[in-house]
């Protein structure tokens, strides 16, 4: 019988920490620690709360009698690093360095590879990340924006829309390197990516506004009404960036970001909130042509994710806008340990070779070329 890994998969958000022990694929051990505000109050930065997420992952694995010196692997969310090519990572001290910046440590995701980095030195074992939000494989003729200085950026749901690529390309009977798909990662940010022979060659930058209104995000905004919002004396920047990142889309237009009550509301007779979900649909669907254009419109499949996947109406209204393109695949959800532990078992069977952040630079103009 083959052997099987034991692999360890940190996934820190801003509210909780997800872990999970693996053998192989499979997980033996999954948890949610969640993070109340009070716990969080006394930290300034993200980086101050590595001790106090780091105890509690520790406690809960001793708590069901995890033996931490037996496993393979440690693999995190990887945070806002310098741009890089897709794929498994080792967390060496240029990437640790990064992730403990307080410039770059914007995020959660960056405690992932923080902690998975002490637990792989206290035992002894492999430390990964796997695809952080940074991977960057657009084609240059993506970044121009309009502006100079203003140049797009890939910052996007990697990790899922890599993962889902995969399991969709494998369902087909196919190699994720060898298909043409377009991915709309659908949650609280929406990203959707034009994947050619396994490169993100075009993505929106879900994080910083670009692309489709999401649960709270604004999507792409009219420019002149928002630069004549922030000299009118009315809005600090962080008022800007909340309106853009946190307070704008459905929870702007219908007072809530539960994509389930907005549904609720439609099927009492909400004609506004129908309409609001309706052009959320809608604007999934536009771009979902436009990265069909970058992929000059051979488009093996369109592949649907993340939590408002879950919704059948959503969905039904993408796929009448978007069918005639390619055929619909519909995977719910976003099974992030899952698409970790994923990528540390493909070096540990040898399958991948664990790549350096060092090289990170060269390694992605090579594979855009």
């Amino acid at each position: 019988m083959e052997s099987q890994y034991a692999i360890l998969a940190i996934n820190p958000g801003s509210t909780s920490t997800k872990i999970a022990v693996f053998k192989d694929n499979i997980p033996e051990h999954e948890f949610v620690i969640r993070h109340n505000t009070d716990d969080l109050s006394g930290f300034h930065t993200i980086i101050d709360q590595r001790e106090y997420r780091a105890k509690l992952i520790q406690d809960t694995l001793l708590a069901v009698n995890v033996d931490m010196g037996a496993l393979d692997a440690v693999v995190g969310r990887g945070g806002l690093i310098d741009p890089l090519v897709s794929g498994t990572y080792e967390i060496n001290a240029e990437m640790l360095k990064d992730l403990q910046s307080t410039a770059k440590a914007q995020h959660a995701s960056s405690l992932g590879g923080i902690i998975a980095h002490e637990i792989g030195e206290k035992y002894n074992i492999q430390a990964f990340v796997v695809d952080p939000v940074v991977v960057d494989e657009m084609d240059p003729r993506a970044k121009l924006s309009g502006y100079p200085g203003f140049e797009r950026v890939s910052k996007f749901h990697a990790l899922n829309q890599k993962a889902v690529a995969r399991r969709c390309a494998k369902d087909m009977g196919k190699d994720y390197e060898d298909c043409r798909f377009v991915v709309a990662h659908m949650g609280g940010g929406i990203t959707i990516g034009a994947h050619k022979y396994g490169c993100v060659i075009d993505v929106n930058n879900g994080l910083d506004g670009d692309g489709p209104f999401s649960p709270e995000r604004t999507g792409g905004l009219p420019l002149e009404p928002v630069v004549r919002m922030c000299y009118s004396g009315k809005y600090s920047e962080k008022d800007m960036l909340d309106l853009v990142v946190r307070n704008g889309g459905l929870k702007a237009y219908l007072g809530t970001n539960d994509a389930m009550k907005v549904e609720r509301m439609i099927m009492a007779g909400d004609s506004h909130a129908l309409v609001v979900f309706q052009s959320m649909a809608y604007q999934i669907a536009k771009d979902i042509g436009a990265m069909s254009v970058t992929l000059e419109g051979r488009v093996d499949a369109i592949i649907l994710t993340g939590g408002l996947a879950f919704s059948k109406r959503l969905c039904s209204f993408i796929k009448n806008d978007t069918g005639w393109i390619a055929p619909i695949k519909v995977y719910p959800g976003e099974d992030e340990l899952l698409a970790l532990a994923e990528g540390a078992l493909r070096v540990l069977k040898g399958e991948e070779r664990a790549m350096k952040y060092a090289d990170t630079i060269a390694a992605r103009d090579q594979k855009a070329l």
